[in-house]
């Protein structure tokens, strides 16, 4: 790390635990040419500075009962910015997002059936400002990727 900057070997640390964050730190700094004192003392950094935000172990909804999913634009009648409590508050949103467009919001819901993903949607509508919704469910992924450190 260059003046706050993230540098080839932090991107390179980076990419290395977005595909195994359970490796040591022996492993990891040998994978990037740093000791493991090295490699430990760069993965705090990063923490501390907020671009390893946190770590997290990758699962298959569908395992878990969450099968279905869908990406849903929130309409408004006001803005939503100040919303981010209500949506949180709806345990089957996973992100929401406010968008510039025809919509205010744009969520991502992990449901087991339609009939869950119905029932979201009339929780969403109970948000104080909310209009309507546009629901599509994801028939199939092809890929899902984290954000690349390259």
């Amino acid at each position: 790390m260059v003046n706050g900057i993230v540098d080839a070997v932090d991107r390179a640390l980076i990419a290395e635990l977005q595909r195994d964050a359970t490796q040591a730190y022996a492993a990891l700094g040998k994978a990037v040419g740093l000791s493991a004192g090295a490699a430990h003392d760069r993965v705090r950094k990063l923490r501390e500075r907020g671009v390893i935000r946190r770590t997290i172990v990758d699962v298959d909804p569908a395992a878990l009962g969450r099968g279905v999913l869908a990406f849903v634009m929130v309409d408004s009648s006001a803005w939503m910015g100040d919303a981010a409590a209500s949506f949180a508050a709806l345990p089957e949103i996973q992100e929401a997002h406010v968008i510039a467009g025809t919509a205010a919001v744009l969520v991502k819901v992990r449901t087991a059936t339609t009939e869950q993903l119905q029932d979201v949607l009339r929780r969403l509508y109970a948000i104080e400002g909310v209009r309507g919704t546009q629901a599509t469910v994801v028939l199939e992924t092809f890929f899902e990727r984290p954000v690349s450190a390259s």
